[in-house]
């Protein structure tokens, strides 16, 4: 989320922050928002019974903003099909693997532990399903033979903090649209994810 707004102030991402919601209090991003002067909320996912409560609060929250695009950073809930289905086309999240590989928890161990030569991070819109929304774009990092899961993160962290806003600024001019089912590139169905960095 920090480096999404860094790049909005060094004019790389042509958008404004206006909101950023948490479901902790204790949430770094809400602390980073507040001293940067971008409104904040929280949506307690434990205040709720049920988690569709939940996402409809989350919901509501979001929307009264009226938002052009909802990027997901470091929220680590699943959201429900309504959810997902209303700010369709216009939900993205960032996830540190080579999706469709490695969905879920744990990534940068379930590489090493597989010997695998590339790891990376992915783009997608967001549906229901954990991790599988449609793929707008990756990034890919070597592995090398004496990487750990925290240098190996690492390095893949440096790629999402490049990856997320230029894929972003595609969503916003509209270059990348998902349409039926499946991405568009300048009006041309993507076949294969964008490689922006």
């Amino acid at each position: 989320m920090q480096a999404l707004h860094q790049a909005t102030l060094n004019g790389l991402l042509d958008a404004e922050i206006t909101h950023v919601i948490a479901n902790k209090e204790s949430a770094a991003g809400l602390t980073y928002a507040r001293d940067n002067n971008i409104k904040t909320s929280v949506v307690d996912h434990q205040q709720f019974d049920r988690s569709e409560q939940f996402d409809n609060q989350l919901l509501q929250t979001i929307e009264a903003q009226s938002p052009q695009l909802v990027l997901l950073a470091g929220f680590m809930r699943k959201l429900g099909a309504d959810f997902t289905q209303h700010f369709e086309s216009r939900l993205l999240n960032i996830h540190p693997s080579l999706l469709p590989c490695y969905p879920g928890l744990d990534t940068h161990s379930k590489v090493l532990d597989n010997s695998d030569q590339w790891h990376g991070c992915s783009v997608h819109f967001v549906t229901a399903e954990l991790d599988a929304g449609p793929i707008i774009a990756r990034s890919v990092v070597p592995t090398k033979p004496d990487d750990t899961a925290e240098s190996l993160a690492a390095r893949v962290l440096e790629k999402e903090h490049q990856l997320y806003w230029r894929a972003a600024q595609h969503c916003l001019q509209q270059s990348i649209i998902w349409r039926d089912g499946h991405v568009e590139y300048c009006g041309n169905r993507l076949v294969y994810p964008l490689t922006l960095v």
